[in-house]
Order: structure tokens, then sequence, then C-alpha cells
């Protein structure tokens, strides 16, 4: 039986677990213990990946690696993967430029699929299966993951790390207007937007195109925006313009400390889900151009909630990469190198049979 490793065993990580372990021999790798706990039947190594040498031991015997690491770890350990040679499909949504190892890996002989989750990862797979079919003229993708119970003042509860979703409302926004890079600050352009089953939800800028401004250059407009409960953008950009969200150290009483650091911690219990707390994810693709000599326009909806005790936006982000995963170890993606998901638009409709 083939051995998948997978680092990172937080909300969505250990579902992935469960979900290959269904088929796979799988070893689950976290530096929490609290989070290993919750694995059942699952062998799992309590070590911190962080460390070079402890994660290229851990890996050395596997025949594929999945990420699942907070994003500021998740460009070092894809390449510490990547130099041990092993193949990898990540979720780990980081700021550095991915395609700077993409020489490395294909040195190495190394399969490296990154941004797999919902959106990135789905959204880009739809793409790539269109842009394959006809002249894609217009790309939009809203996006958003929410607590079912709406809770002053935030709306809003965090399956990933704080840092990584404080990021998303500080990282600039880019995306393309009539084949122009448009550059904004996160949390500018809101827009209220229905959607079915759910009502009134308010869209706004995210850096969430990624790779797409690279890969589809020919695409003359393409968009993703976040979702959120209307009006809890107001209290992101308060915190956001009072330096809640900085990561320059300021001095308090002797003490230095970053901004980020100390919102994180006060944060984190505001937004974590509780025992019983159920959510939902929504995302909504419009593609739009010519195919056949005709004008077309593609929708796609999802909206998935919360069922089988798993989180949906576990069951959405992490459900993508498994099924990717068996892409891999079967045999059936062979692309060596640096992978957005958008490259395998040909399986689109395995992944959408396996979700």
């Amino acid at each position: 039986m083939k051995k998948i490793v997978v680092l990172g065993a937080g909300l969505v990580g250990g579902v992935m677990a469960k979900d290959l372990a269904k088929d796979y021999n799988v070893t689950a790798v976290d530096i929490s213990k609290d989070n290993l706990d919750k694995l059942n039947s699952i062998q799992t190594i309590c070590a911190d990946i962080s460390d070079t040498k402890n994660l290229k031991n851990i890996i050395e015997n596997f025949d594929l690696v999945i990420g699942a690491v907070p994003g500021f770890m998740g460009y070092k350990m894809m390449k510490d993967v990547i130099e041990a040679k092993k193949n990898i499909v990540d979720i780990s949504f980081y700021p550095e430029d991915p395609f700077e190892l993409d020489q490395l890996a294909k040195k190495n002989n190394v399969i490296a699929v990154m941004d797999c989750g919902v959106a990135p990862g789905m959204g880009n797979i739809i793409l790539g299966h269109h842009n394959q079919k006809m002249t894609v003229t217009d790309y939009e993708c809203l996006v958003g993951g929410l607590p079912e119970r709406r809770e002053w003042p935030y709306e809003y509860q965090a399956v990933f790390s704080p840092i990584d979703v404080i990021e998303e409302y500080i990282r600039p926004a880019r995306y393309i207007q009539n084949k122009e890079l448009i550059i904004k600050e996160a949390l500018s352009d809101t827009e209220l937007v229905e959607f079915e089953e759910v009502g009134t939800l308010e869209s706004w800028n995210s850096d969430g195109l990624r790779s797409l401004i690279h890969t589809m250059p020919h695409i003359p407009n393409m968009i993703e925006k976040t979702l959120r409960y209307p009006g809890c953008v107001e209290y992101l950009k308060v915190l956001r313009e009072s330096g809640f969200f900085s990561y320059n150290e300021i001095d308090v009483n002797g003490h230095k400390v970053r901004p980020v650091d100390v919102t994180a911690k006060l944060l984190f219990p505001k937004w974590e889900m509780k025992k019983g707390d159920k959510d939902f994810t929504v995302m909504r693709i419009i593609i739009k151009g010519e195919e056949k000599n005709k004008k077309v326009n593609y929708e796609y909806n999802l909206l998935d909630r919360y069922q089988d005790n798993t989180i949906s936006m576990a069951r959405t982000t992490g459900y993508t990469c498994t099924a990717v995963a068996n892409l891999v170890i079967k045999n059936i993606y062979t692309k060596v190198g640096i992978s957005p998901p958008e490259y395998l638009g040909e399986h689109f409709n395995f992944v959408k049979n396996y979700l």
C-alpha cells in the first residue's frame, strides 16, 4: 500500500489525513499533540517540521507528501520537500513566489502542486478546464467561508492560522482589468451580492488570483473577491489603519513586540470555532468568452455546509487537495516542476466527481 505523510494536523490537515487513510497508509505530523490526539486509528508523529533535518528524516520513506502548514512555514516546507526529492500536493498559502522553486523541482524530478484548496484551487482547475476549450475573456470568483451563527462584532470564525487570515486583510490585492495589472489595498471595492439560501454577503478585493496572473496572461479580465457578512469589513479596516496588523516591532514598556502577534493572540479566541459551531462555504465562479464562434457564459455555484462532524471549509479545501493527491499517487498527473492548480484543468471531471 502506498504511503502518504500529511504535514500539519490542524482542522484541514486532520480532515485530509482521515480521507486519505481510507485508501492509503497515512501518517500525520504536527507539533501539537492535541491535534494528533484527535486522529484515531491514524499513525502520528509529534515533531517540529520547521527544522529541515527533522522534516527530511520524517518524509524519507513516504511516496507522497501533503502540505497543510501555516502560510508563514509553507515556502520553506515546500523547498525542503523538493530537496528531499518527494512529490508534494500543498494547500499552504504563502506570500513568496512558488515558481522560484520550479527549476529545483525539475532538477529533482519532483511533482509539486501548490495552492490546492478551494480558492485558489478548485476555482483554478475550473478555469484551466475552460481555457482548454474556449477563448476566455472574463473570470470572476467570489468565495468565502462563514459561521452559520452570526456573532457580534466580527461575525467570522477562522479555520486557518490567525496570522494567515490577517494576511488576507493586509496583502495588496491584484487583479487584471483590460489586460492591465491593477493593485489595490485589500478590503477595497466592497459590493453587496445575493446568494440563494444564504442571503446578502459583502465582497471585497483580496489577493486570490495568485498564479493565474502569470499563467493566464491572455485573459483580459480576472478577479477574485472574498465574501463576508455585511459590515465586517469596517471593523477590519479600523484595526488595520490603527496599526494592529503591523509586522513592525514597537516598544511596549521596554519589550519589543509585533502588533500583529498581539492582535492574533487577542482575536483567535474570538474567531475560534467552538464545539457545536457550524460553518458553510459559498463560491460563485463566472467564466465568459467565445466557444465554437458563440458567446458563452458559464456559472458555477458551490454551497457546502458543516456535516459528518467536519467543518465545511476543511471539506472544500481538504477534499480538493486529496482528489489531486490521488491523481499524483496513481501516476495520472505526472508533470514535473511547480504546478499551480490551473495546470490540472484536463482533470476537472475527476476532481469534480471526487468532490
